[in-house]
């Protein structure tokens, strides 16, 4: 964590307001102060969606730049939608205007009837095919590895310069969804950082994985010092939804991905809070990860578990005020001490 918080590389990222949650007159504003808190909190970057439904997550980083000192954006990449010089260009761009780095995170799906509405009918573990090769030539212009030439089933290019170069310190970090087999293999090959949707934190072993050395989880964090009272604000926050659930249960059947379906099939009692491993909000389709909750003891020594199978980074949801960011850099910091 950033401000000398923690003495372990943790690294933790926020997550911006979608565009579709938000009215278009208060949605740069709404942005820019959850990224001023997030940079308050100690937090390395922040998250930017990417799909059919929201603004472009360029724009979004380049206010989020123009808002902050150090903050770094995590953009979410759809190759479907962009040629990968185009990536590369952007990365190279912001660096030379800016000098900040910038995070992608590689996503293979997104939601399938995004893709279907594009014409992509690829199926799951040929899109991480087709995500490695995307990624490959981004990092090769990035490396200023140029006049670049890839040959692969699904990108071609020949003879391709970047300008302007990238500074080698501003390389961006990648992250690539490791919940599947096809994921953590298109990781690995890419040297990318393996994100997962974690099960709860007894479930892996004690022992850190060196295939996860350099791992993060998505999650998110409700918690205070008292166990009661962030129980309250979890299910004040994420009430009983009827039609999220209808709509969960729709969107199990025709997603191919792996995560949601992992997610899915554990089998969780919503009133069980002696666990502060909390599926509720994705089963209400209200977020799509889980969720610890409880006193700030309680939810240090959940992920002081995570961290110490070997996960460096930490994705947190989106933040619903300042105190969720400032609560998790207290746990965070009382879990690396626990680790």
């Amino acid at each position: 964590m950033a401000n000398g918080t923690c003495h372990l590389p943790i690294h933790l990222f926020s997550t911006a307001p979608q565009s579709a949650d938000v009215a278009a007159g208060a949605y740069i504003e709404t942005v820019t102060e959850v990224a001023r808190w997030s940079e308050a909190a100690g937090c390395q970057g922040i998250l930017i969606y990417t799909d059919n439904r929201l603004v472009d997550p360029w724009l979004v980083a380049q206010s989020i730049i123009q808002s902050t000192r150090a903050l770094c954006p995590l953009v979410a990449i759809q190759p479907i939608y962009m040629h990968p010089y185009s990536i590369a260009n952007m990365v190279s761009s912001l660096a030379y205007l800016y000098d900040r780095q910038i995070y992608l995170n590689m996503v293979a799906g997104g939601f399938r009837n995004d893709l279907l509405a594009m014409g992509d009918e690829t199926p799951h573990d040929l899109r991480y095919e087709r995500l490695c090769e995307y990624t490959t030539i981004i990092k090769a212009l990035l490396t200023g590895a140029s006049p670049v030439t890839f040959a692969g089933k699904f990108h071609r290019v020949e003879n391709l310069s970047l300008t302007p170069s990238l500074p080698p310190r501003l390389f961006p970090g990648i992250f690539i969804s490791g919940s599947s087999e096809a994921g953590m293999a298109t990781a690995k090959a890419l040297g990318a950082t393996a994100i997962e949707y974690p099960q709860p934190g007894d479930d892996y072993k004690a022992a850190a994985c060196p295939n996860r050395l350099n791992a993060g989880i998505r999650i998110g964090i409700i918690t205070d010092e008292d166990e009661d009272r962030a129980w309250q604000i979890a299910y004040a926050r994420f009430p009983a939804d009827r039609k999220g659930q209808i709509a969960h249960k729709l969107a199990m059947k025709v997603s191919d991905s792996v995560w949601h379906k992992q997610l899915s099939e554990l089998d969780q009692d919503a009133e069980d809070q002696k666990n502060p491993y909390w599926l509720w909000p994705f089963q209400q389709y209200q977020t799509f990860c889980p969720y610890l909750v409880g006193s700030y003891e309680q939810v240090a020594a959940e992920l002081a578990k995570y961290i110490r199978v070997g996960f460096k980074n930490f994705i947190l949801d989106i933040p619903a005020e300042e105190w969720d960011l400032r609560s998790a850099n207290i746990v965070f910091t009382e879990a690396v001490n626990r680790a």
